[in-house]
């Protein structure tokens, strides 16, 4: 089992930034991919995911604005120069070795296949 909580959304302008962060506790070294989707279960777009190598994959339409980091308890997104269209709710996620493959993690893999995910957070971007 793997726990993670969401937390730092809020209402910016366009242009604007905010930082979200992620604590995950739990049974994390079971993970083979991490990271962050946005919408809702009905309609997921994955942000961001780092696979169990390190090699961090990002969206093409988040790609140079956002930025993923982590340390041993929490991971990270730095959003930069924030548009209408990132407006969602977002939610940090793992992926079990027991549901999925490390070598085929991708932002939009992990939006498919994560196991546990927080409550997410709600980012609001007005024009």
């Amino acid at each position: 089992q793997v726990q993670l909580a969401e937390s730092g959304g809020n209402s910016v302008q366009a242009g604007g930034t905010l930082r979200l962060s992620c604590t995950v506790s739990g049974n994390t070294g079971s993970s083979v991919c991490m990271g962050w989707w946005r919408g809702s279960l009905g309609k997921r777009e994955g942000v961001v995911a780092i696979d169990d190598g390190g090699a961090i994959k990002y969206a093409d339409s988040v790609k140079g604005r956002f930025t993923f980091s982590r340390d041993k308890t929490n991971m990270y997104l730095q959003m930069d120069t924030l548009r209408p269209e990132d407006t969602a709710m977002y939610y940090c996620a793992t992926v079990d070795r027991r549901w999925g493959k490390g070598s085929l993690c991708s932002a939009e893999y992990l939006a498919l296949k994560f196991n546990y995910y927080g409550q997410g957070t709600w980012v609001n971007v007005s024009s």
